[in-house]
């Protein structure tokens, strides 16, 4: 007699569709925004990045090129606002509108401390006004990073965290967690974690070149920054 275990064994997906095999990548039911990237695409789960978790991209040093590798999902989702929370340094006007975003689109905030830009990220999130949230943070308590990934799940924002690769070696409640390092013409990538099997080479995606200089005369104004406590009034103005 045949055991009753077997299609259980082949299609896990058929007991609940958030469950895979070890050796393949899940195909559950959450939405993802193509990479642009085919090859990056084909690497992870859902061939996308997923929308309303939290997304852990981690630096050898910050302009590896995380921009331009999430410049094809910016681009498509730029219609509705992207927020940057506590950015290394003034967003460029001019590298903003190569990668395909209308700066009109950004809210930037700025935070004295850790702990008030993670309220501020978790105000975007909870309100579910923006398209994107773009969070660069270096040092952030496990709860704060928990309650991140929470306040996301109960949106539809593709929320990115940037952080220094050292960064690695904390836990994380994120379902993707990838490494970025520069390489010529492109970015090598990481996977630390993916909800699939374990890959241990780098994938090499080259990346499209911003040129700032060939438009130097370009207006380069952009949004002024908003304090942390302005989010929720900014978010409904």
């Amino acid at each position: 007699m045949p055991s009753p275990f077997i299609n259980i064994i082949d299609s896990p997906q058929s007991i609940h569709n958030s469950l895979w095999l070890a050796s393949q990548l899940a195909q559950g039911g959450a939405r993802c925004i193509d990479t642009g990237f085919a090859g990056l695409s084909a690497e992870l789960p859902g061939r996308g990045w997923p929308v309303g978790a939290l997304i852990d991209l981690l630096l050898q040093q910050p302009g590896a090129g995380e921009l331009r590798l999430l410049g094809p999902a910016l681009k498509a989702l730029a219609p509705r606002r992207i927020a940057l929370v506590q950015t290394p340094h003034a967003p460029q006007a001019i590298g903003w509108r190569q990668l395909g975003v209308d700066v009109e689109r950004l809210l930037s905030v700025r935070a004295a401390t850790s702990a008030d830009a993670a309220w501020a990220a978790e105000q975007i999130l909870k309100s579910d006004s923006c398209a994107v949230l773009l969070f660069w943070q270096r040092h952030l308590r496990k709860e704060s990073v928990r309650r991140l990934h929470l306040a996301a799940q109960g949106g539809n924002t593709l929320f990115v965290m940037l952080r220094p690769l050292s960064c690695a070696q904390d836990a994380s409640p994120a379902p993707l967690r990838l490494s970025l390092m520069a390489a010529a013409g492109g970015v090598d990538i990481g996977f630390v974690k993916r909800r699939g099997p374990q890959r241990d080479t780098p994938l090499f995606v080259s990346l499209p070149s911003l040129n700032l200089l060939h438009h130097a005369s370009v207006d380069r104004r952009t949004p002024a920054p908003v304090a942390a406590g302005s989010v929720l009034s900014e978010l409904v103005g």
